[in-house]
């Protein structure tokens, strides 16, 4: 199965963008989660709003779909001002940032998603641009070229990435506000979902949405995205309301359980216990194992197997939990030896 068609993957694709859009809170105080960010945010935003200036340039770092964009888009409405959005791997030279930036207004958001991807050369290229507002361009070439330098309006640059640990040092040490988002716990994505459902005219009661928020492993998007496949099967095997019937039938089709696993975080630990005893076995064998890149693994799966206690990573490698036995139902051999003995 391609990570894209996954229920719980949280990358959105094409159909969805235009949908997610409506979903997604405009002010702060809509804003659900993630209250220390959001907190210090308010008190950054005002004061920079005081001194007519703009914000301190931002950093944020997490798992994916827990809502960075929305909130970089969140800052740019309390501040009043435009918001540029783009990636790091869409910013191919230097020329593709120098026309990003020459285009901002004074004060408006550049986002750039994923900003640890960001080539080498267009990385240097931004730190003047982060620190002076400048742009320093080499014209020409060999004994003729010259360097000239082109003033910026004042703009706020907000990343995001999923890797913190793979920014440069000195690209991370010029954003001012760096926040780490975390996974969102059950009662905030009731909130949520609940919030959604509203917006998306869906009637749905508390033990759905109880069910949906457990299930959703920590993540918004994942969490409406399984809300909006529950109205599917709501409006075509019942009467158009969400009730516990209809999610429980339809987060068993989905291939979802009660812990928010999918088919492929199961067979993770499956092929874990089956193929090397439980462990330690190193990332990229289970990577080969599974026929997913190792990267992969690292950034969407693990997290929320380790935040789980499924999934244990040491320095000889990775090893399930005594509770990953008992999710599966498969009995440990250690514990099966000590009863005999």
């Amino acid at each position: 199965m391609e990570y894209e068609d996954r229920i719980t993957a949280t990358k959105l694709n094409d159909e969805e963008k235009t949908v997610e859009l409506t979903l997604r809170p405009k002010k702060l105080e809509e804003y659900i989660g993630q209250k220390k960010a959001t907190d210090n945010l308010k008190v950054f935003i005002k004061a920079a709003q005081m001194r007519g200036e703009p914000l301190d340039h931002v950093l944020f770092y997490g798992p994916p779909g827990l809502g960075k964009t929305t909130l970089a888009g969140i800052i740019a409405n309390e501040l009043g001002v435009d918001i540029r959005i783009t990636s790091g791997p869409a910013i191919e030279r230097a020329g593709d940032l120098a026309a990003i930036i020459t285009n901002l207004n004074e004060n408006d958001v550049l986002f750039i998603d994923e900003i640890h991807r960001l080539n080498r050369s267009v990385e240097e290229i931004l730190y003047s641009a982060m620190e002076d507002f400048a742009l320093d361009i080499i014209i020409g070439k060999g004994p003729s070229a010259r360097s000239i330098r082109l003033d910026l309006a004042k703009f706020t640059l907000i990343g995001a990435t999923t890797r913190a640990g793979s920014l440069s040092a000195p690209l991370r040490d010029r954003f001012g506000v760096v926040s780490k988002f975390e996974l969102y716990n059950v009662e905030e994505l009731k909130t949520i979902i609940k919030r959604s459902a509203s917006i998306l005219n869906i009637p749905i009661d508390e033990e759905s949405l109880e069910e949906l928020a457990k299930r959703s492993r920590g993540t918004p998007r994942v969490a409406n995205r399984l809300l909006k496949r529950v109205r599917d099967f709501s409006q075509v095997k019942g009467n158009g309301e969400i009730d516990r019937e209809i999610t429980d039938s339809t987060l068993k089709s989905l291939g979802i359980d009660e812990m928010g696993l999918e088919s492929l975080d199961r067979e993770i630990l499956r092929i874990i216990i089956e193929r090397f005893k439980g462990g330690p076995v190193g990332i990229d064998t289970i990577a080969a194992a599974i026929g997913e890149e190792r990267v992969t693994i690292e950034d969407l799966y693990e997290p929320y197997l380790i935040q789980q206690g499924f999934l244990h990573r040491t320095q000889k490698g990775r090893m399930v939990s005594d509770e990953a036995y008992l999710h599966l139902g498969i009995i440990n051999p250690v514990d099966a030896k000590l009863s005999i003995d």
